[in-house]
């Protein structure tokens, strides 16, 4: 029976009404790897920076090596013995400063380091780490020009030279190719064998098949599976995860009507294979596929970010190509991005600024804004999609972030478009709100195609009357949204070789 490293019982966490964790029962053992499965808003986050020490748990107890854990911020969790490798790999590094910097920075700062650092004494330990995990680079190599793959393992062995009792990965594949992520999971393999508990939180089945030895499910901030038992059974930790069976979803595929947005022999990359599609009006289509796999880069062709590198597209049966976004808003042609907080709020406007912010021409006569027109159209569409807020004037950052989501795709919803691209539509969001979103988006489908980019299966399976699975940019799938065949659904976005299996 292997050591139980951490221990959480009655876990709860609440911010505002909001009940995101829900009394977490569960175990992390030594030498084990745990993967960490549950869909945007099931509390995975908020469990990881409860463990890391970002958030205080409002009720429960938690125990590492069994000694009660309480850490009062992230520097106390990582001195106990609890690591992170964010997702976002420049978290764990600091780009700028070579290999050795990063990979000593912790060992500068312990107590009678002193004003001088001696450089030969720092290299030389930055290679003994470097050799312990197998890493072959030059440290004198500046982090910001190694690969993503160096970059990862560099935050890797950084959390090691800890020497943690518990390292959580949240999603440590979602930059890297295959042969690189064949390369990380090597080095968990070798990190389980040496006795460390792993917590490894990914939506990638290929990963889990590779590295789990149990999973646990999350659903609405509670555990709603656990699977240890051989052969573990993915099928039923996704239905735990998401509370029904994958393909169980309500909707009657739409066929459309006629082709909006035709595009043929697009090439997204240089050295990337030809894609040819057609999206038709009153039609949702949802893209679907791994990090990496050309749909940010389809969207952004589309809309006029990007060029393509061959191949042409056609709107309405006559030629396309935008000169940027605001030629392709002038088109009819509208995109919500992802990564709201970056590409698309902004902080010091309320949320009818925001809403409003492309068309406030349209609110406008001889250069004056005609801010009740405005306003009206804003609680028109607060009222359609459902923003909980107490009016238009509030400041979008007092906003949940489901909801700051429902404004920024409540903006592009305000003026009729001939094509709707969303790209990663529910990120961050909750359950409730990512079904309130895709209804509405449904609900307003007719006079224009809808093209949705997402990364998780079960999102696209709950909007979509068509599915297209991307995968090295190029088409690797389509399906019907009616009695999908999983298995070849998942292997078609996995690559080959990944075909999920069915347990029983």
């Amino acid at each position: 029976m292997r050591n139980v490293t951490l221990k959480l019982r009655g876990l709860e966490k609440s911010f505002g009404q909001n009940h995101v964790l829900k009394g977490i029962d569960l175990e992390l053992r030594s030498g084990e790897v745990t993967a960490l499965m549950g869909a945007n808003g099931a509390g995975k986050s908020t469990l990881v920076k409860v463990l890391c020490g970002y958030h205080f748990a409002d009720a429960g107890e938690i125990e590492l090596a069994g000694a009660p854990f309480s850490p009062t911020d992230a520097a106390d969790a990582i001195a106990k013995g609890v690591v992170t490798v964010h997702q976002s790999i420049d978290d764990g590094v600091i780009p700028d400063l070579d290999v050795a910097t990063n990979l000593t920075l912790d060992r500068l700062t312990e107590p009678g380091v002193g004003f001088f650092v001696n450089d030969g004494r720092l290299r030389r330990q930055a290679r003994e780490v470097a050799e312990s995990m197998g890493l072959t680079m030059d440290v004198r190599m500046r982090v910001a020009d190694l690969d993503v793959a160096d970059r990862q393992m560099i935050a890797i062995a950084r959390a090691m030279a800890r020497s943690p009792k518990l390292l959580i990965l949240d999603e440590p594949t979602s930059s890297l190719s295959s042969s690189e992520a064949e390369r990380l999971f090597a080095l968990i393999d070798r990190l389980r064998d040496e006795g460390v508990a792993i917590l490894y939180i990914s939506h990638r089945m290929s990963d889990i098949r590779r590295v789990a030895d149990r999973i646990v499910s999350m659903r609405d901030g509670a555990i709603s599976g656990l699977f240890e038992t051989e052969p573990l059974d993915y099928v039923g930790a996704v239905n735990a995860m998401l509370g029904h069976q994958m393909t169980e979803v309500d909707i009657d595929p739409v066929a459309g009507g006629e082709p909006v947005l035709r595009v043929e022999n697009l090439k997204l990359f240089e050295d990337s294979r030809d894609i040819s599609f057609e999206a038709r009006e009153g039609e949702v289509v949802a893209f679907t596929g791994l990090l990496g796999s050309g749909k940010t880069r389809l969207a952004e062709i589309i809309y006029g970010l990007a060029e393509p590198h061959g191949g042409r597209l056609l709107l309405d049966g006559k030629d396309y190509r935008p000169k940027g976004a605001g030629d392709a808003v002038q088109k009819g042609v509208f995109m919500s991005p992802k990564d709201r907080s970056v590409n698309a709020v902004v902080p010091d406007f309320d949320i009818a600024n925001n809403m409003t912010l492309p068309f406030l021409r349209a609110f406008s006569g001889f250069s004056f804004l005609n801010d009740r027109m405005q306003r009206r159209a804003c609680d028109g569409m607060i009222d359609k999609i459902g923003v909980v807020c107490q009016s238009n004037a509030d400041d979008i950052n007092t906003l949940s972030g489901g909801n700051q989501q429902k404004v920024m795709i409540g903006r592009w919803l305000l003026k009729a478009s001939r094509i709707l691209l969303l790209d990663e539509p529910f990120q961050g969001v909750d359950i409730g709100a990512r079904r309130d979103i895709g209804h509405y988006i449904r609900q307003t489908a007719k006079g224009r195609t809808t093209l949705v980019f997402v990364a998780e299966i079960d999102e696209a399976l709950e909007i979509a009357d068509r599915i297209i699975v991307l995968n090295e940019a190029a088409i690797a799938g389509e399906y019907l949204n009616r009695d999908i065949d999983l298995n070849s659904l998942v292997a078609d976005v996995s690559g080959p070789g990944e075909r999920l299996a069915l347990a029983g």
